[in-house]
């Protein structure tokens, strides 16, 4: 059942009617959700300078109810957490944007008469501004800029501006703007055209000329939506011209970027902060666009291959969505998780259809020590959770399914943007349908396990795991990872720093068991439910809320706060796709790895332009450069979280050992010492081990370093340099700067040096 518009506001009753014959219906036939809702305009939220719903929280339209039959759809992820603003407790809510993928409009035989019969010569400048005829559309700065455009040297003296929309919806406005237009002499060159149907042969148009949107678009030279600046909807108009081919003027609206402008789709935007009618420079661009044919044929390009990418909605990603679902419009549901199976394999894709095939081919591979197919001695599954591919990621994962039913595949959907929401939405998929199933043996451990689209497991990979968790009782079970020598056959300086990095890592995960990573670990199911499983956490990034990208490190600090054992299986082994480290080079090399000022961010690693020619080796300093990235990341992390977040492991002989027991006793008391002047009660949230692991590192970097070189290789070398402000610091004084430098949140210095992410 599909609910179109789904506030409803204009009826009330009817809103609150409707949703209780869902709920009785659902409950009734034991449907889970069987109800698309679909919010059209986001009437609650659109242009709320009107006010027509009241402001928020609305009181005049009916809030979202958070009910188990029900799939409520927004356009974009903006909308999505104003939706949450509104309504916090919506569990089933998903994004997917409008579709324009019309191919281009076209002057044919139905609409050839469209100029003729609406009085506009044939060889005039047509400006197209489809809307509504009420006040909040700001259809006057149409009428301006036509104005303005006519009088311009570079033009000649025929536009016409043709405005679509109902005249007895809002007279008044219709009255108002007629006579702006007489005022300003250009009312033979405004056409109020009245209603168009959005689309050629829509049922219930005008006999005789009934013409569309489209057949509007066909003769347009030129679409416009010089909106008001807080209209807050997708602004489909932009839309539709750039599926027909026309190139669009538009203003900076409050949600221009979030749809339109971040893509980078081109036209001329006007400044609201400008000024509230079209200035000089606005009219200028307009012109320059008019006047120059090769400029209007390469934006109407570039827009449309972007619109095609990004704009174009196949039946497939409307297919996945629905297989969330439970309903009989939905897709068949998911096969009930048979009682021995032991493990889901929650796999995160997102355009991954290149790589898909062989990552499945080697999960369907798995085998145990003595090369017996794992499926035989420990059952598992793959969840495949595509998170908004537009490539043919689902098509690759359900024709695998079909060519090896051995091995159960589910295909679910995660709506909202981030390999984290994905990883999440997988592993809650994976909890709840173990939890229904009839167990067994319910005492048996069930475990969830994380892998990546891009990165190859070996044969044995989850077999290790399995044996490591189940040997040790342990909450996460953490696999190796490496990289193939040959990947970087001709850059030696490049492969000393990562195999410095990796003979590090093998040293700390030994001793405490490391943190988990996405592309390979294992969690109880138990554990996992007892930290509130992976939390979603939000950063911004360019004025937007993101997910943050530490979903699995900051996970792994959860269980590990909590008491819980973290176990390393270092048989258990996946080998890291090289475009990794291609990709971050330049960032690493500039000094901003992974982000810069507080902001973890992650570029995509499938764009070709971003691809460092794989034959290029570093420069010394490079290389140095990148290696300091590197290890400043790494040494508070995995030699100093673990013994802060669980001070006994410094009475384990062999962590003991590996400090040296001076050491061992200096650090846990200096712990202490800072966790208490901090007043810190507990570390796991969110970054919260950053500031005393830090002062930990600089207070003790020198011992550290040494040890690392004792266990790990003389060739560790010593710390990086101290920041230069540190260096200027009175010896006598030094603990005292380095917590002002680590504590200052206003520079975001500290997050920055330290390099805000792993590099290999």
């Amino acid at each position: 059942m599909l609910v179109e518009n789904g506030t409803l506001p204009e009826n009330i009753t009817y809103t609150r009617a409707l949703y209780l014959a869902i709920e009785r219906y659902g409950r009734e036939e034991g449907f889970g959700r069987f109800v698309l809702w679909r919010d059209h305009d986001l009437m609650w939220q659109s242009e709320p300078g009107a006010g027509k719903y009241g402001t928020f929280p609305y009181p005049h339209a009916v809030a979202p109810v958070d009910s188990p039959h029900i799939q409520y759809l927004v356009q974009h992820a903006e909308a999505r957490r104003r939706m949450l603003h509104w309504q916090p407790d919506l569990r089933h809510l998903a994004v997917l944007p409008n579709t324009f993928s019309a191919p281009p409009a076209a002057v044919d035989e139905h609409n050839a008469g469209f100029r003729r019969d609406h009085g506009i010569p044939a060889q005039a400048i047509l400006i197209a501004r489809p809307t509504r005829l009420i006040p909040q559309k700001r259809i006057d700065r149409d009428i301006h800029l036509l104005a303005a455009l006519l009088a311009h040297p570079r033009l000649p003296d025929d536009i016409h501006l043709f405005v679509t929309g109902d005249r007895v919806e809002s007279p008044t406005e219709y009255a108002r703007l007629a006579a702006f237009a007489r005022r300003l002499g250009v009312a033979d060159r405004v056409v109020f055209g009245g209603w168009l149907a959005p689309h050629a042969g829509e049922v219930g148009r005008p006999a005789g000329r009934g013409y569309s949107v489209r057949d509007l678009l066909a003769h347009a030279d030129l679409v416009s939506f010089l909106t008001s600046g807080d209209y807050e909807s997708y602004g489909n108009p932009i839309g539709e011209a750039i599926a027909a081919g026309v190139p669009y003027i538009t203003t900076g609206y409050d949600l221009y970027d979030a749809v339109y402008g971040s893509a980078g789709f081109q036209a001329p935007v006007m400044d609201l902060a400008a000024g509230d009618l079209p200035t000089p420079d606005f009219v200028d661009a307009v012109a320059d666009l008019l006047v120059d044919a090769e400029t209007r044929r390469r934006t109407v390009a570039v827009n449309r291959r972007l619109g095609a990418r990004r704009l174009a909605r196949s039946r497939r990603q409307v297919r996945d969505l629905l297989d969330g679902m439970v309903g009989p419009a939905a897709a068949p549901r998911p096969t009930p998780m048979d009682a021995g199976i032991r493990m889901s394999v929650v796999l995160p894709v997102y355009n991954e259809a290149a790589n898909l095939p062989a990552v499945l081919a080697s999960l369907h591979g798995q085998c145990g020590d003595d090369g017996t197919p794992l499926r035989d001695r420990a059952p598992y599954e793959v969840v495949v959770v595509d998170n908004n591919s537009t490539d043919a990621t689902v098509d690759v994962a359900r024709g695998f399914a079909a060519t090896h039913p051995d091995l159960p595949v589910q295909v679910i959907h995660e709506g909202e943007q981030g390999v984290a929401c994905a990883r999440r939405a997988g592993m809650q998929f994976a909890v709840a349908r173990s939890r229904a199933r009839a167990e067994a043996e319910p005492a048996r451990r069930f475990y969830l396990v994380s892998a990546d689209a891009d990165c190859r497991v070996d044969p044995t990979w989850l077999w290790e795991l399995f044996v490591a968790m189940e040997a040790g009782k342990a909450a996460i079970g953490v696999c190796d990872y490496y990289y193939r020598a040959e990947h970087f056959a001709g850059r030696p300086r490049l492969w000393a720093a990562i195999d410095r990095t990796l003979r590090c890592r093998a040293v700390t995960f030994r001793l405490f068991g490391g943190f988990p990573d996405g592309k390979g670990f294992a969690v109880e199911r138990g554990a996992y439910e007892k930290v509130g499983g992976i939390e979603i956490f939000y950063q911004v990034q360019d004025g937007r809320f993101v997910p943050h990208l530490s979903d699995d490190w900051d996970f792994g600090i959860a269980v590990r706060g909590s008491g819980e054992e973290i176990v390393y299986a270092p048989r258990s082994r996946v080998e890291i796709n090289p475009r990794r480290v291609d990709h971050a080079l330049d960032e690493v090399i500039a000094g901003r790895a992974y982000g810069h000022g507080g902001t973890i961010v992650m570029r995509d690693i499938r764009d070709p332009d971003l691809t460092v020619d794989g034959a290029r080796d570093l420069t010394a300093a490079q290389a140095r450069q990148a290696w300091e990235f590197s290890v400043k990341d790494f040494t508070p992390k995995n030699t100093i979280l673990p013994v802060l977040l669980t001070p006994s492991l410094l009475d384990d002989a062999a962590v003991a050992d590996f400090f040296t027991p001076s050491l061992a006793r200096r650090l846990g008391r200096r712990s202490a010492e800072i966790i208490a002047e901090m007043r810190v009660v507990d570390l796991t949230p969110i970054h919260a081990y950053k500031t005393p692991s830090y002062r930990l590192y600089f207070e003790f970097a020198d011992e550290i370093f040494a040890r690392l070189r004792a266990t790990a290789g003389s060739d560790i070398g010593r710390p990086p340099p101290l920041p230069t402000c540190l260096r200027e610091v009175p010896a006598g004084r030094f603990r005292e700067f380095v917590r002002y430098y680590c504590e200052d949140r206003e520079s975001g210095a500290a997050h920055d040096y330290f390099g805000n992410g792993g590099v290999f």
